[in-house]
């Protein structure tokens, strides 16, 4: 099924009105001025690790362990991401040098 040019525009200006009402709503509904209820507080301090635990957990759900190459290059790049994490702490390079590492196992060493 091919959408019209109508149907385009529309269902984009309802991605557009959904992306900045969600956008929005939170400078509404928790103003500068006004304290933050505790949930707000707690979810806002214990959602970014969850979050990343849940990416982990995604990225490794498939690693073979019992076949070639055992699992080796997912490991050897989260032990790289998480050791050079806690040595910089710095989340952009640590992602980025893993990732990266991960690759360069994958395609030129464990072939």
């Amino acid at each position: 099924m091919r959408l019209t040019d109508i149907q385009a525009l529309i269902i984009l200006a309802c991605i557009t009105a959904g992306t900045a009402a969600t956008r929005f709503l939170a400078f509404v509904l928790f103003p500068e001025k006004k304290r933050q209820p505790k949930v707000v507080s707690y979810l806002s301090t214990t959602i970014p690790a969850a979050m990343m635990g849940l990416l982990v957990v995604y990225c490794l759900k498939d690693t073979a362990v019992f076949t070639y190459p055992y699992g080796l290059p997912e490991g050897i790049a989260v032990a790289v991401t998480a050791g050079l994490h806690l040595w910089r702490r710095n989340v952009l390079l640590s992602i980025t040098v893993g990732t990266v590492l991960y690759m360069i196992l994958v395609q030129m060493v464990f072939l």
